[in-house]
């Protein structure tokens, strides 16, 4: 059967999925107030599993046998890439800017790479290994808020750290995908590491809200979760997914150099956040890395891996 398309130039989805991801850091900072981090993570992907397993169910109900085969590999992957990348982020978006969380996270292809070659025994080339001390460079040029001083006393902001181990996480996540067998479907993948990912933030859900910390049930907060789970988290992974079937993982990841456009020109205009000249430093020095860390790999497989978000 003919796979159905979204009519739209895949170079539009691209962008759009890379605006919503952006808009997903910069609505976590904006309602970190209002609605509690883990409570906000486990929504969202509460309502994005009720959405997404209708469509699922069919391949869910094909491959769970493969899938609980597999348990050592899809239990870490929807822990750390639905239960706790995000959860990370917004707990992080509590005590640091939007600006900064999002330049953190496009450091995130030069730590995969890291990992890659730590954990997973991959050669790493000399210009991959430049890359990564940019890159390294640049989250440093973050935390120390641009003030060697800083970093000499160990004086660092802690939502930077949360959102370094949201990074962790992400990266850990996108190497451990390479184990994922072709075999199985990518709805039926994602929608068992939804309810992995759900279970495990249940019972932090449940604690949270045992502290008095609570969702305000309110039309904003509807609003809002539903644009995390609806926008942020399914329409985006469908953009991406079309389009990187149509043009390939190659040309689409140059689309990921995008968060750090949109992520800070709208952290200035909603959010009425500064972008400060170790901002721009720290860009420079984080893409330079991401750059120099792409390269001399090996070549990309088609379906490539959405981003942190």
């Amino acid at each position: 059967m003919k796979k159905r398309h979204i009519p739209a130039h895949p170079y539009l989805l691209l962008a759009m999925a890379t605006l919503f991801w952006s808009g997903n850091f910069v609505i976590g900072r904006a309602v970190h107030a209002r609605i509690p981090p883990i409570g906000m993570a486990f929504w969202r992907w509460a309502i994005a599993l009720c959405v997404l397993l209708p469509f699922a169910w069919p391949r869910l109900k094909l491959q769970w046998r493969a899938i609980l085969r597999l348990w050592k590999t899809v239990i870490p992957l929807g822990v750390l890439g639905i239960g706790s990348f995000n959860t990370f982020v917004y707990i992080g978006l509590r005590d640091t800017t939007a600006t900064n969380a999002i330049l953190m996270n496009s450091a995130c292809p030069a730590f995969i790479v890291a990992i890659s070659c730590i954990f997973l025994g991959l050669p790493a080339t000399s210009r991959q290994l430049a890359g990564i001390a940019a890159s390294l460079l640049g989250i440093g040029t973050i935390v120390c808020r641009g003030h060697l001083e800083n970093m000499l006393s160990l004086s660092f902001n802690r939502g930077d750290l949360w959102i370094l181990s949201a990074v962790l996480c992400w990266a850990i996540y996108t190497s451990l995908l390479k184990r994922r067998p072709e075999e199985i479907h990518p709805l039926a993948m994602l929608s068992a590491m939804m309810i992995i990912g759900v279970t495990c933030l249940a019972p932090l859900y449940a604690w949270e809200m045992s502290r008095g910390i609570m969702i305000t049930p309110d039309a904003a907060t509807a609003a809002v979760l539903l644009y995390l789970a609806l926008l942020a988290s399914l329409a985006a992974y469908i953009f991406w997914s079309q389009a990187v079937e149509e043009i390939g993982a190659n040309r689409a990841g140059a689309f990921l150099h995008l968060m750090p456009m949109f992520g800070s020109l709208l952290a200035v205009l909603l959010l009425g956040e500064s972008f400060r000249p170790f901002h721009a430093a720290s860009i420079a020095l984080i893409l330079s890395g991401v750059t120099l860390a792409g390269g001399g790999s090996a070549p990309a497989r088609r379906h490539a891996k959405s981003p942190g978000t």
